[in-house]
């Protein structure tokens, strides 16, 4: 495994569980799955323990992604420095995981906006949305990214 990547949004039960399926599809299907390391987190407690929320799972088997599976988790000071790079879904994300990162870490920190080719930096939260949409829209916004990242960071 020579390359890493950890997503975090705020409870680990939408945005980047769907980053993370999807990342992983696009590494398995170019066969690029055994050099990675990949995995999501979140910066509150609000979902520990728990699936990913049920509308992200929904969005991800129309896309034909199914069998995904993760429980909500905490970010750790451990992946700082177990990960090269940690994309947060927004400025918010961004300016916590940069406060909480450890001085010694060197571990790259962006938002996976950065990689969008549209330019749509945020990856808002659908949660509290009532349609399925906004998670079809997060859906297309993070596919978009992590193929960028994907093609980003294979090329350097």
């Amino acid at each position: 495994m020579s390359k890493s990547v950890l997503f975090v949004c705020f409870g680990n039960h939408c945005r980047s569980t769907m980053a993370e399926a999807i990342f992983l599809d696009l590494i398995r299907k170019s066969g690029e799955e055994y050099q990675w390391k990949v995995d999501s987190a979140g910066l509150g407690t609000w979902h520990l323990g728990k699936t990913p929320e049920p509308r992200t799972l929904q969005v991800l088997a129309q896309r034909g992604i199914v069998g995904y599976t993760h429980i909500a988790r905490l970010i750790t000071g451990e992946d700082y420095f177990n990960f090269q790079y940690i994309l947060g879904m927004d400025d918010y994300n961004l300016r916590m995981l940069r406060e909480f990162k450890p001085g010694m870490s060197e571990a790259t920190i962006k938002v996976l906006g950065d990689y969008d080719p549209q330019g749509e930096r945020v990856i808002f939260d659908p949660y509290f949305s009532n349609n399925i949409e906004a998670y079809e829209e997060v859906y297309r916004q993070c596919l978009r990214c992590c193929k960028s990242f994907l093609r980003e960071v294979s090329t350097s």
